[in-house]
């Protein structure tokens, strides 16, 4: 009998257990995967996430391994179109840093082992989850073998396709958007530096993120599923729409995905409570969904320590907690959609206008500001 069962041993799983353990919970993580992923998904860490972190300790180890992005610009065919500064930013963390996912799951898979080891347990499948009503039972299997775990709540950490939303019965209507997106890494090719860069090109957006190891992330709009991509083919388009060359044989990494979106219509059912994408798919362009699922781990542990610990009735902080977390995955999923709009083909007849009023519109401070704190979570 635990405290907490979290299921799913992503970063914000294991945030989440992080947390639980140094409130004085027994809280175990349970993660399908036998080995952590060395696949970059998620890279940026926006300033009110390193806010939390680094009140959780952790933020200072990310900090030393990634790179710190204190502007973005936007060109189009060769030019220069308009920018945005994150140097005024309130507080300690006046940029987004960027770190690889996998550095960003063994910081904190560390972490957590040198404090409460044992948390984590890989290679174990959750099945069934049953509420009884005083307590929650998981059916789970580890090599070939299955068992029962009980604990007195269940926070689902489980991704989109959750199954602890689905043993909760909780809907969570979606969105499927007609936009896809090829992705990859390669050697930093450019004179960009630690500048983010977006290329609005008559094809289709082009985004270029610096990362750790002179290395760059280049994500390119298509119009269509690709289930196979090729580092050639998206050095190709790359160099196509952005003039950019890049070097296919230093592809460190390589994915195509398409969007969608949802958000559960309850984060909190019984003892089973939802945090990141098991609540609020959004998404992948802008970056927001790690950041999200943090953020809703700082608000519900504290709530759920009180609840175990102190035996409160904490009815109404989880209501509200429930309703700040979904309004913040509402506007997460603004931002995207507007992120992905703007990334669309035009023809270059509405293009030109189109950046010329974005780049006018940059200059007024208020919408400066505007965009600045749109694109960093403020």
């Amino acid at each position: 009998m635990h405290d907490v069962l979290v299921v799913g041993g992503g970063p914000v799983g294991l945030y989440t257990a992080l947390l639980l353990r140094r409130a004085g919970l027994d809280a175990v993580v349970l993660e399908r995967r036998t080995e952590r992923s060395r696949y970059s998904r998620a890279i940026g860490i926006h300033p009110p996430a390193l806010a939390a972190l680094e009140s959780a300790g952790v933020a200072a180890a990310l900090i030393a391994r990634g790179v710190r992005i204190r502007e973005g610009t936007a060109r189009s065919r060769g030019e220069y179109v308009a920018g945005v500064s994150f140097g005024g930013l309130p507080g300690a963390h006046p940029y987004v840093l960027a770190v690889p996912q996998a550095v960003t799951e063994e910081v904190l898979e560390n972490m957590l082992d040198d404090e409460y080891p044992g948390t984590l347990r890989r290679g174990v499948a959750v099945g069934r989850i049953h509420d009884a009503g005083d307590r929650v039972f998981a059916d789970t299997r580890s090599e070939g073998v299955s068992g029962v775990l009980a604990a007195a709540l269940v926070i689902g950490a489980d991704g989109a396709r959750s199954s602890v939303r689905g043993a909760a019965g909780i809907s969570a209507p979606g969105l499927t958007y007609p936009d896809c997106y090829v992705m990859g890494d390669f050697a930093d090719s450019t004179v960009h530096g630690s500048t983010a860069v977006l290329y609005l090109e008559p094809g289709g957006i082009v985004e270029s993120f610096p990362l750790p190891g002179s290395v760059r992330r280049w994500v390119v709009w298509v119009g269509c599923p690709v289930e196979r991509p090729t580092a050639g083919g998206l050095a190709a388009l790359i160099a196509e729409r952005t003039g950019v060359g890049v070097e296919a044989g230093s592809n460190s990494m390589l994915s195509a995905f398409e969007v969608r979106s949802r958000v559960a219509r309850r984060f909190v059912a019984g003892r089973i409570a939802l945090v990141g994408d098991a609540a609020h798919e959004v998404s992948p362009i802008g970056g927001q969904g790690m950041n999200l699922g943090w953020l809703d781990a700082e608000r519900l542990v504290p709530i759920i320590a009180a609840s175990l610990l102190d035996k409160e009735d904490v009815g109404l902080r989880l209501r509200s907690f429930e309703t700040d977390r979904r309004k913040a995955a509402r506007r997460a999923r603004r931002i995207a959609h507007l992120n992905m709009a703007l990334g669309r083909p035009l023809p270059s007849a509405v293009l030109t206008p189109r950046n010329r009023l974005f780049a006018g519109l940059s200059r007024v401070p208020a919408v400066h500001s505007g965009l600045t704190r749109a694109f960093t979570m403020q």
